[in-house]
């Protein structure tokens, strides 16, 4: 049976005609073609910005990180006004750090999500050569304090621990410095993580940075917090017909954290601090008090680096930022 022609069908076969011009067998294959324009062609930034994300959310890199990226590279393109890829020098990068009335520490912070991003255009092939390995810009390494028994202490003998949110405020205070948990980590445990028998915290790689499960032990003062507060939750959420398993909430029944940005404990830390004359009690300065604790008592860097979650060792060195004097005095019990 003749099938019959349609409409769009070509009744001249010109294919022969096209065969034979002279351009037709330097790239061979349909495939060829459009790998030979994603490698010649220069994407504007914000295309290439698109693509970059789409990699790292399948890839499993955290939303906080992807949002880092798309906030300094979109600001990049604004201030420069520079459209493509290709045009990104070494110029566009240095003009784009002179106009920012900021720190150097905040300058150095933006300027490592870009280079990160054109590594990664790099990657994709869009640029050949990684010029912008030799922008830098020198920040003096200041020795960060972290949160002492004192302050600890003290914030805990002030607070009432028989209203619900400061109990809340004062159990999230001492898990963060007993256990060196992240903030961001702390608002997304379950009641479930809690193993009350062996007194430890079951975390998985999901509630992790760095994906890796790991069991921190906690003591018997934070166990007790914990009973407590956790029964005081179920009071809460059956007032307030909430279902939930979340360890730390509202006095409403509801998350903590409704965004990256905020977040009620966090906030009341700071209130805290600024209230009671404590400059040390913040998430971060909780982090590096439980760090600097676990250092005085003997523990290696390497068990204080998985304790913390840290990717690298080289990290952790950084984080303990040892005061001189502490290095001095260190050294001398070995002459």
């Amino acid at each position: 049976m003749t099938k019959r022609k349609g409409v769009l069908d070509i009744g001249v076969d010109v294919r022969k005609m096209i065969e034979e011009l002279p351009s037709a067998h330097s790239v061979s294959t349909k495939e060829e073609i459009l790998h030979s324009e994603v490698v010649s062609t220069s994407p504007l930034i914000l295309n290439a910005l698109d693509v970059i994300t789409r990699q790292m959310r399948v890839s499993g890199y955290r939303e906080r990180t992807i949002n880092d990226y798309m906030h300094h590279v979109q600001h990049f393109q604004s201030v420069t006004g520079v459209q493509f890829v290709s045009d990104i020098t070494t110029n566009t990068i240095y003009k784009w750090l002179d106009g920012m009335n900021v720190s150097n520490q905040t300058k150095l912070t933006r300027l490592k999500c870009l280079k990160a991003f054109l590594s990664r255009c790099f990657d994709n092939r869009w640029v050949e050569i990684k010029f912008w390995k030799t922008i830098n810009i020198k920040v003096d390494q200041m020795v960060k304090e972290g949160a002492t028994e004192r302050e600890i202490n003290t914030l805990l003998s002030v607070l009432d621990l028989t209203n619900f949110v400061q109990l809340r405020d004062a159990t999230a205070m001492l898990m963060m410095f007993k256990t060196g948990i992240r903030i961001n980590t702390l608002v997304q445990l379950e009641e479930r993580h809690i193993d009350f028998k062996n007194n430890v915290l079951n975390l998985e790689g999901s509630l992790m940075k760095n994906h890796q499960q790991i069991k921190l032990p906690f003591d018997e003062m934070l166990k007790k917090l914990l009973e407590v507060l956790i029964q005081q939750n179920a009071v809460i959420r059956r007032e307030y017909g909430k279902e939930n398993s979340l360890l730390f909430i509202t006095k409403f029944g509801d998350i903590i954290a409704t965004s990256q940005t905020h977040n009620n404990i966090q906030k009341r830390l700071n209130m805290y601090s600024k209230m009671y004359g404590l400059k040390n009690i913040n998430p971060h300065a909780l982090r590096r008090g439980f760090a600097k604790s676990l250092l005085d008592k003997g523990a290696n860097v390497a068990v204080i680096s998985k304790a913390l979650g840290h990717s690298d060792i080289s990290v952790t060195t950084k984080y303990l930022h040892l005061d001189v004097e502490e290095v001095a005095n260190s050294l001398r019990s070995f002459l």
